[in-house]
């Protein structure tokens, strides 16, 4: 449509559908973070994973991160492998997650910035599925512990990264 044959009508009829994609998306996102937390739940019955959790917080305490003078909190060193397992199947669902939204915004033509969104949290998450299983695991220390959330905050630079690259490429 040229902008002289853009009517009031076929605005709001433009308008209505991407309320309505975007809806639908935010849909399919909440309704799988629920069925995945369920998920992970269920698989981990055998070992309780809900008292798993609860032991993980319990056992934090301030450490000092190492060649520091900076103390945070840290749990007890490799007594947690089943709570770390259930970060990785988080992060695995979630990256499964980002792909279906990213193919759906695709398809459905939608807006630049919701796209570059899409694409810098599958980065985030593809980032923080690896990390989670090269430093959380049943030989996690404190090092590696520290090392994980230093990892953690440069996925989430490269992750905006990417966002911004999308942005700029598309404009």
């Amino acid at each position: 449509m040229t902008e002289s044959t853009v009517t009031p009508q076929s605005r709001i009829v433009e308008k209505l559908a991407y309320k309505q994609s975007e809806s639908i998306i935010s849909a399919i996102s909440v309704g799988f973070v629920f069925i995945l937390f369920g998920t992970i739940y269920v698989l981990a019955l055998p070992t309780s994973l809900f008292d798993k959790v609860v032991a993980f917080f319990g056992t934090l305490t301030v450490t000092q991160v190492p060649g520091t003078a900076i103390s945070l909190l840290a749990p007890i060193p490799s007594a947690h492998s089943v709570v770390y397992t259930a970060v990785f199947q988080f992060c695995l669902g979630l990256i499964f997650l980002q792909v279906v939204v990213l193919l759906l915004r695709l398809v459905w033509s939608s807006p630049t910035t919701k796209t570059a969104e899409t694409l810098g949290n599958l980065v985030y998450w593809s980032g923080a599925a690896w990390l989670a299983t090269t430093f959380l695991n049943i030989h996690t220390t404190v090092n590696t512990w520290f090392a994980f959330w230093a990892g953690i905050l440069i996925v989430a630079g490269i992750s905006l990264i990417a966002r911004s690259m999308v942005l700029l490429l598309r404009k």
